[in-house]
């Protein structure tokens, strides 16, 4: 073992000095610590690299470095710190872009002045942190807002195959948390460059940034990298939690941050388990989704709410990360690759889809039209699969079918537009009363497009009062079913 030690401000600092042993992808082997524990940060004395203890033996360190392997050289001193992993963290990061170490990589060329620093591998908040989840996460998208409803504090997983709408979904979300008090973190793990390019634009476009930051990791960052994104997405969101602020953070995708530890794990020469994944993988995991809460009054009421991102081959929800990730949230959103190629939009397949937290988050009048919508839309996908074998229709399974038909259409909804409650409030109310199966698929179009204009001009009090109530009195109920007859005569769509 060699001790370095070095002056400053006339003290001495002392420090425990290794050397490398080897280098393979990477992963920086280390010889000459007596001491150390995981996560710890170590410095590369040539090349200025830093780098983080993730295992050891009783001889040799292991540690992946931040930047080039090509510059950290066979024999090169490395130096120990005697502090764990810590990123900066603070409102400066809203509207940029950050790496695996905090460190901005837009186009802004502004450097990001942040006066805390978070540990990276925090542990979650207790149990008596946290209070129940009561309040509604609001995704602006019209199948989950009234079927899978999402809490503030929970963790959602969205899962599927590739090119179905994943992605689509968590950007709606956050594109809807405009003038709602929401952090949005999207982190981007293991992807091409020019699709993160693709999200941030998007983000861009529609004034998110304002409110949001991007963590990225692409496919050319390295594998140390790679696996840091989602802890450290984490630790900036835990910032605005313990605050008293509400957080979401997006990892897409959790599939390739366990390809990675993967790639990791067998370049240290764990002991592979299923698929080939080490046998830590679920902790790795669970550590992370156990991060999101909803905290107490105490610390500040704040919440910080996950969607973690995961894909399927041909529609197997039954592996090994996909399988961890179901049992360690609080529900899945399960996105179909038929339902989407048939053109229903979000395509999401209600029959695999749950919200754990259920209805109780929801509010009182959202929660009265959308009771019946999972039944009816269970039904009508029933009744299409019986229709294959059967040409006789009776009257009540004609009804039930048209039901079914104008509930699928009521469901579909165009990216980038999400809805806001009380709009949502009023088409299923109309569809509760069973008043839209009389309209034509162009009616429904022009009544969903045209019916809240007609309430803004003729009925504002009314509207007023939905939002800051968010109930269906009498009054309420009575003034809507007027409005729907005086704009079913205006438009001649009945």
């Amino acid at each position: 073992m060699t001790i370095g030690t070095a002056f400053r401000s006339s003290a001495f600092e002392i420090k425990e000095v290794g050397v490398v042993k080897d280098v393979k992808r990477g992963i920086v082997k280390i010889e000459g610590f007596p001491t150390c524990v995981y996560g710890q940060i170590v410095d590369f004395v040539e090349s200025g690299l830093k780098g983080l203890v993730i295992d050891f033996d009783d001889r040799d360190v292991m540690a992946f470095v931040f930047g080039d392997e090509k510059r950290v050289r066979l024999g090169s001193p490395v130096a120990s710190r005697n502090d764990i992993f810590t990123i900066p963290v603070g409102d400066a990061y809203i509207g940029r872009v950050v790496n695996s170490t905090a460190q901005p990589i837009d186009e802004k060329n502004i450097p990001i002045s942040a006066g805390e620093e978070g540990p990276v591998f925090r542990r979650a908040p207790g149990v008596l942190d946290r209070i129940p989840i009561s309040e509604q996460l609001h995704t602006g998208i019209k199948i989950i807002d009234t079927v899978i409803p999402i809490g503030k504090g929970q963790r959602e997983l969205i899962v599927g195959d590739r090119q179905t709408g994943k992605t689509t979904l968590a950007i709606d979300t956050i594109i809807n948390q405009s003038d709602k008090n929401v952090v949005c973190i999207y982190c981007w793990i293991g992807g091409a460059h020019t699709t993160l390019g693709k999200v941030a634009r998007t983000l861009q476009e529609q004034g998110a940034m304002d409110y949001s930051l991007i963590v990225a990791a692409s496919a050319s960052a390295s594998a140390g990298e790679q696996y840091l994104a989602p802890y450290v997405a984490a630790t900036i969101g835990e910032y605005f939690m313990y605050r008293g602020r509400d957080v979401l953070v997006v990892f897409d995708d959790m599939t390739k941050h366990a390809w990675i530890y993967r790639e990791l794990s067998l370049l240290l020469e764990r002991s592979p388990g299923r698929e080939a994944y080490p046998g830590d993988i679920f902790y790795i995991h669970s550590s992370l989704m156990e991060r999101a809460a909803r905290l107490n009054a105490d610390l500040g009421s704040g919440s910080m709410t996950f969607f973690p991102i995961a894909e399927t081959l041909q529609g197997d929800i039954t592996g090994c990360v996909q399988s961890n990730l179901v049992s360690m949230t609080d529900g899945q959103i399960y996105v179909s690759s038929s339902l989407f190629h048939e053109g229903f939009k979000p395509a999401i397949d209600l029959g695999l889809s749950v919200s754990r937290i259920g209805s109780k988050v929801q509010s009182e009048a959202i929660r009265e039209v959308s009771e019946s919508l999972r039944l009816d839309y269970a039904q009508y996908k029933e009744l299409l699969r019986l229709m294959r074998i059967r040409t006789k229709l009776s009257t009540e399974v004609a009804e039930r079918l048209r039901r079914g038909a104008t509930l699928t259409q009521l469901l579909t909804q165009e990216a980038s537009k999400p809805m806001d409650e009380v709009t949502m409030i009023v088409q299923f109310y109309a569809f509760w009363r069973k008043i839209l199966e009389i309209l034509s698929a162009e009616g429904m179009v022009v009544f969903c497009r045209e019916i809240m204009d007609h309430l803004r001009i003729t009925r504002p009090a009314l509207l007023k009062t939905l939002e800051e109530k968010r109930q269906l009195t009498a009054v309420v109920r009575e003034e809507l079913d007027k409005a729907f007859v005086e704009f079913f005569r205006e438009k001649k769509i009945v």
